[in-house]
């Protein structure tokens, strides 16, 4: 697939809250340190993982599923298998009226799970991962394509 930088760049700027679908408690999955990553950013990341709920993580309380968040949701990222797609698509549609988009993560696509969002107007991003457009976009990646700190001059 193939998505335009100002298409990414709008969808990452208006983007406020993102429920993050598949999140791990443990650092070093990929789940973990790119909803951290996400709300070290400013963005409000709601955790959904029925296998942690009720724990906390990034300062909210670990959702069960998509279906217990109350609050207003402009974005679902998906960290599951490209099977469940469906169902966590179809949740989301059912119960986050204010979703905008569907992000899936790198490896994760569903073209019918895509045109059922993006019949409701539901914008869909599908094997690309949102910490690495925010990088790339906003001007954070550096030598090598890493997001680096200050290179030590001592050896």
């Amino acid at each position: 697939m193939s998505y335009s930088d100002t298409f990414l760049k709008d969808v990452l700027t208006r983007t406020k809250v993102i429920a993050v679908v598949g999140v791990s408690m443990n650092p070093v999955r990929p789940s973990y340190y790119v909803a951290r990553y996400l709300s070290l950013r400013g963005y409000s990341v709601i955790p959904v993982n029925p296998g942690h709920a009720g724990a906390r993580l990034f300062g909210q309380e670990v959702r069960a599923s998509l279906s217990e968040i109350s609050e207003p949701v402009d974005m679902v990222d998906i960290f599951r298998r490209s099977e469940a797609v469906p169902g966590i698509v179809e949740e989301a549609l059912e119960f986050l009226p204010t979703l905008r988009t569907i992000w899936m993560q790198i490896g994760v696509e569903h073209a019918e799970a895509a045109k059922m969002a993006e019949a409701r107007g539901v914008d869909v991003i599908q094997n690309r991962c949102p910490k690495i457009e925010y990088q790339r976009l906003f001007g954070e990646l550096r030598m090598g394509g890493f997001a680096t700190g200050v290179i030590s001059s001592k050896l």
